[in-house]
């Protein structure tokens, strides 16, 4: 039987219906998108409160969740003004939902002249139906106004997670709590925790208590506590990940009986993978795992725990007479009889680790590195190296996550994240195979993000990937729409406490100062960290204590500025090449010549104004030949405009100036690069004729 109970709350402004014609899209500002929208005619207006009635098994997290959205909802007051009414919010369902057993996420969503209801087989999907109620106000003038819609919704992917790299950069308590509720808004239900890596161990143990000891910063027992409360409260799992037997400089400079070798090690101070890995022959190693995993697997509850297992390239164990030895012993060798098959001792040490795992009653799960012949099935494979380790972990008969294509720090747009579907319509997997994709993780590592800046390096772009996972791959084909919507979804986690858009625009002010906040913003705002894994190779040594507050750690992971841009420069071509003539007939086109023309205007005046600025600044001079390349590119942009308006073709001497100026404009400074320059080459080279 389940408890009816009444939570009286304060009443919250929201609506009596009055009818009004619906244009917007299917959509909305719903992120993800739900399977089925069917919109009405009516709106809840400011002149009613809503009022809950919860009615399922009593639940503490259910009910502090509807309290958080009725005020964000209202953004404050206590009570109801004289004269309102007051209409129910009624939420039904069935029992507490537990997410790390897989239970049911899906709802449904009814905003009518009644009131508002919520039905979900679990408190999980009340949880998803409080975070899309969120989404549905709309402004109209100075009221917010929620929509009649009818909304049946559930989740595509199960698994929907995110990676927090805590240990190359720490990150406080404070920063994992707002992500946790950025998470919970945009429907991801996963927390990968990366608490451990070659430069630092961040979880205070009681058995080994040297490795935090010697990693500085830590979570205290405590403090993770405190974080998978928070996390449970919001329907999301905790995934802990202590990587092994690599990526583990921090953990052999703790124990140095880990090390392959007979090197001394200190806690690692680079970024560059260093291919140190763990002795995997000696009975010590295992009897510390064991130790180790004992505590950590009762500490963190979730049924799955993280072993890591990527990069190893196996030169310390073929170096090592002892572990050749036993590897000869063992029948490890290639079929020379000399050369250590790597992959044969790894999948022995992962077998280790897997039976220590299964013992503490936990599912182990490993990057796709760990994947082979000898693998147990319950192995959960976690792909980052490209579709064919999910692919083929499948075929093996295992579960399989896909993170390829989701990596944030590689800095891709949010559309190319967008766009990466673990199941696409090509896959090679059967039906029972495609069963076993469980979904996916972003992830995030942390190289160059440190607590400053991290918020800016997930979001907004993250949102995207959740759209992926959770949304019917029929109703994500939409680019364009899912860019219009991010950007209402990015203001909405502003509200929540996310610094994506604050800490940037603060590390500006505090280069530009008053004098030149404005053009270095200008500036700024068109530049993007390089791509992929290009920083490391630029000319700059990066160490964990090198600050990251230049202007590459102020730009922007994806340009905004750039992209519309590159939008209107479309609309412009594409109304010119349909014949419009120097003055174009139709409004959008003129629209996008006003901008375009406006755009360019500012930047090729905003070179004049940052020289005094990079003359005087060492610390921003190494940026000014992007803001010099700028102003050159706009310039020939504004050439190409009027010979667009006067219906003249470019020369091929003016084409061969633009392409030179053009390469020249890819070179990057300062570990950026200009973001317009897709769009600029468009512009300059694109014909209409």
């Amino acid at each position: 039987m389940f408890l009816r109970f009444f939570i009286v709350l304060s009443f919250f402004w929201l609506a009596t219906v009055s009818l009004r014609a619906q244009t917007a899209p299917v959509s909305r500002n719903l992120l993800p998108v739900p399977s089925s929208v069917r919109w009405g005619a009516g709106i809840l207006s400011s002149k009613t409160y809503l009022r809950p009635n919860l009615q399922g098994p009593v639940d503490a997290a259910t009910a502090a969740a509807v309290t958080r959205t009725l005020s964000r909802l209202r953004r404050g007051g206590n009570s109801a003004p004289a004269g309102t009414k007051a209409i129910p919010l009624q939420i039904r369902y069935g029992k507490v939902g537990r997410p790390e057993a897989f239970d049911e996420e899906r709802y449904s969503l009814r905003v009518t002249p009644m009131g508002v209801t919520i039905d979900a087989p679990t408190s999980l999907g009340v949880l998803h139906a409080l975070a899309t109620l969120e989404q549905l106000p709309q402004i109209n003038g100075r009221r917010n106004e929620l929509p009649e819609v009818d909304i049946q919704d559930q989740p595509r992917f199960p698994w929907r997670g995110l990676l927090i790299d805590a240990s190359r950069h720490f990150m406080p308590v404070a920063l994992i709590k707002r992500n946790l509720d950025a998470m919970a808004a945009v429907k991801l239900n996963v927390l990968h925790w990366h608490l451990s890596d070659d430069q630092g161990f961040r979880v205070e143990t009681k058995t080994l208590p040297r490795l935090h000891e010697i990693s500085g910063q830590y979570y205290t027992q405590a403090q993770v506590r405190e974080v998978l409360a928070y996390a449970a409260a919001r329907g999301i799992r905790v995934l802990p990940e202590f990587d092994v037997p690599s990526h583990t400089i921090a953990w052999i400079a703790a124990y140095p009986q880990l090390a392959s070798n007979d090197s001394v090690y200190t806690v690692y101070q680079s970024w560059r993978t260093a291919n140190v890995a763990m002795d995997p022959t000696k009975e010590t190693t295992y009897a510390l795992l064991d130790s180790l995993f004992k505590e950590m697997t009762a500490l963190f509850p979730d049924p799955y725990f993280h072993i890591g297992g990527d990069e190893n390239d196996g030169r310390q164990w073929r170096r090592s007479p002892r572990i050749m030895a036993y590897a000869k012993a063992n029948d490890m060798l290639k079929p020379d009889g000399k050369t250590l098959d790597k992959h044969k001792l790894q999948t022995y040490f992962n077998r280790r680790v897997l039976a220590i795992v299964t013992k503490y009653n936990k599912k182990m799960v490993g990057w796709d590195e760990i994947l082979g012949p000898g693998l147990p099935q319950n192995a959960v494979i976690q792909s980052w190296r490209g579709k064919k380790g999910l692919n083929d972990a499948a075929v093996a008969g295992h579960a399989a996550l896909l993170s390829s294509g989701y990596y944030l720090d590689l800095n891709f747009t949010a559309a190319t994240y967008y766009t990466n579907d673990p199941l696409p319509p090509d896959t090679p997997l059967t039906p029972e195979q495609q069963k076993l994709i469980l979904g996916g993780e972003a992830t995030m590592w942390a190289e160059f993000a440190d607590s400053l800046i991290m918020d800016s390096r997930i979001w907004p772009r993250a949102a995207a990937v959740a759209e992926r996972l959770w949304s019917p791959a029929a109703a994500t084909q939409d680019v364009a729409d899912m860019y219009r919507r991010l950007a209402t979804v990015s203001t909405q986690l502003e509200g929540l406490g996310l610094q994506h858009r604050k800490v940037p625009a603060q590390l500006l002010s505090q280069m530009g100062g008053p004098t030149y906040r404005v053009p270095l913003r200008t500036l700024a705002e068109v530049l993007e960290p390089v791509k992929e894994y290009k920083r490391h190779f630029q000319g700059f040594t990066y160490t964990p204590q090198t600050p990251l507050n230049r202007l590459v750690d102020a730009a922007p992971a994806e340009s905004d500025v750039a992209r519309q841009f590159n939008e209107k420069v479309s609309t412009l071509l594409s109304g010119y090449a349909a014949g419009e003539g120097a003055l174009p007939k139709e409004a959008a086109t003129r629209d996008a010549l006003a901008a375009v023309r406006d755009q360019l205007k500012l930047w090729e005046t905003n070179d004049a104004r940052l020289q005094p600025l990079f003359t005087t600044t060492p610390a921003l001079l190494e940026y000014a030949p992007l803001s010099t390349q700028l102003h050159l590119l706009a310039t020939l942009g504004l050439e190409r405009l009027q010979l667009l308006e006067s219906g003249q073709a470019p020369s091929p001497t003016w084409l061969a100036a633009t392409q030179k100026q053009l390469d020249a404009a890819k070179a990057p400074a300062g570990q950026a690069e200009l973001a317009v320059l897709p769009a600029m080459r468009k512009l300059l080279q694109q014909s209409v004729l």
